[in-house]
């Protein structure tokens, strides 16, 4: 991940402008709020938090993989506000999820920082004994996200260890977002994508409406009739779902006498991202499809029409089934 400090007198103004989430919800400082950065067209430039500090700084945490872009549109915005915007090069990010994630992470607390970590809310966070602590994640499960001197990391990574914190990979950290319905930059949604396509319109926030943020105009003119949509799937067949996948609406005949697909039968779409759920044990994906009621899909995998249910997502909260 890439933290970005931004200051400036008009800070907020800014923010109201460049995000499609509102920040004028941030009040007390510490809270936290997710949202897309869109460009001009509504397209997805980035998913990232913004954290309230005080009313002239803010901090954003956005994708290590778009930091080069995501800067770039930053600062060309911020001129406009007179906002400065500082790459935090000098801090590493630890997230620590899991049922007893918080608790093993306040253990590295002083007493007082412990007991004022361990009271906070969702999507919050503070400055602790010198290092920034935020109730957030990317798994759906409990836990921190910890932004402290990079120098200090290999050192914490190793005491968390030692207490039975187990280390992840990024495998392990993309089963975790899928179950718990979390969508990925570059897979399930990106700049050719806008959010009312992509299973964010909970992240847009078209109230007020004199609210002017950058793509608003292109999303009114599909917000009320998205041509696509994201779905959740579970494959009830047996095999793995995967991105790319072609997705397959029945619509009379979609498979041939000797089970191939049968192009021109049906309306189609395609699988973003898709794993194996440890926690479901079967394979579950997103998928963008055709606008509309659907309950029931095929998956076309490798010559072959496996049958996909059609669910809301989340797939898993807290290590329990949802669907």
């Amino acid at each position: 991940m890439c933290a970005v400090d931004l200051k400036g007198p008009r800070v907020r103004q800014f923010l109201q402008y460049l995000l499609a989430n509102d920040v004028a919800k941030l009040k007390l400082p510490g809270k936290a709020l997710y949202s897309c950065m869109l460009n001009e067209a509504g397209g997805v430039l980035d998913d990232l938090i913004v954290y309230f500090l005080n009313e002239s700084a803010f901090r954003l945490v956005v994708n290590a993989g778009t930091r080069d872009k995501d800067l770039a549109w930053i600062r060309h915005i911020g001129q406009q506000f007179d906002v400065e915007a500082l790459e935090r090069t000098d801090l590493a990010i630890l997230a620590i999820q899991g049922p007893e994630a918080r608790a093993k992470a306040a253990a590295l607390l002083s007493a007082s920082g412990a007991n004022t970590a361990m009271s906070f809310g969702p999507f919050f966070g503070r400055e602790i004994d010198g290092w920034f602590v935020a109730r957030t994640g990317y798994t759906g499960e409990d836990g921190f996200e910890v932004m402290l001197p990079a120098s200090d990391a290999v050192r914490v990574w190793r005491e968390l260890n030692a207490a039975g914190v187990v280390s992840c990979g990024l495998g392990a950290r993309d089963t975790l977002r899928l179950e718990a319905g979390m969508n990925l930059y570059g897979n399930d949604m990106d700049e050719s994508t806008h959010p009312f396509e992509s299973g964010l319109a909970w992240t847009v926030a078209m109230q007020p409406a004199e609210r002017r943020f950058i793509g608003r105009e292109a999303l009114e003119k599909v917000q009320q009739t998205p041509s696509r949509q994201l779905v959740g799937l579970v494959l009830e067949d047996r095999g793995v779902l995967r991105s790319h996948q072609k997705v397959l609406i029945p619509d009379g005949r979609t498979e041939s006498a000797a089970g191939e697909p049968s192009p021109g039968a049906e309306r189609a779409g395609e699988i973003t991202s898709g794993t194996f759920s440890p926690t479901l044990e079967r394979s579950i994906a997103f998928a963008r499809v055709p606008a509309g009621a659907v309950q029931q899909v095929q998956v076309d995998i490798r010559g072959k029409l496996l049958n996909a249910r059609v669910v809301k997502p989340p797939f898993v909260r807290f290590g329990k089934a949802m669907i």
